[in-house]
């Protein structure tokens, strides 16, 4: 198999993963739903775990690109930054295949915190937390770090219940919630 069907691969099992969920595919359901052999696909992946970390590698670079460059499009202040976290998240939910978190689900699925999935997704969240601290840095926020992982909270919040309820009040809501901790921030 080339780079690119293994990166095909790596793509068609980041979508099979994120709508079924890591236990509930198995081998054989990927095989069918990426049209790729079984064979095939353990040439390049010793196990299915292996595969699971490369598409979560994968999505972690798709997503915190994507919500980089809308941050960015959205508002230049980083103030405005801030809140466009949730105005991006916002757009995220409206998309018709949107199932939540990837990493909230594959923490959930491999819970030892030792485990290499379970870090894969601890990872990302602390990548975010970091840009987050990023923005708030330049907002001069008494203490950016905190911030950031209040945010962080909010955001992972209104993703777990934008999947359980109207995503158009949990946007809102989540939005309203940051700027009050924004605005305390600031003025602490």
């Amino acid at each position: 198999m080339s780079a690119s069907k293994r990166d095909e691969l790596v793509q068609k099992a980041l979508a099979s993963f994120y709508k079924g969920g890591f236990h509930a595919i198995g081998m054989d359901r990927l095989a069918k739903e990426t049209g790729v052999s079984k064979t095939a696909i353990y040439k390049h992946f010793r196990t299915k775990e292996d595969l699971i970390l490369a598409t979560l590698r994968l999505r972690d670079e798709q997503f915190r690109n994507w919500l980089r460059r809308r941050i960015e499009a959205l508002a230049s202040d980083p103030e405005d930054q801030l809140l466009a976290i949730f105005d991006a998240l916002g757009e995220w939910f409206e998309e018709p295949g949107y199932r939540s978190c990837m990493f909230i689900k594959a923490s959930s699925e491999y819970q030892d915190n030792s485990h290499p999935i379970h870090a894969t997704a601890a990872e990302h969240k602390r990548l975010l937390a970091i840009y987050f601290a990023d923005i708030a840095r330049k907002t001069n926020a008494s203490d950016p770090e905190s911030l950031a992982r209040q945010l962080l909270i909010i955001k992972e919040g209104a993703i777990v219940l934008a999947h359980l309820h109207d995503h158009r009040d949990v946007t809102a809501d989540a939005r309203a919630l940051a700027k009050t901790a924004i605005d305390h921030a600031l003025d602490g």
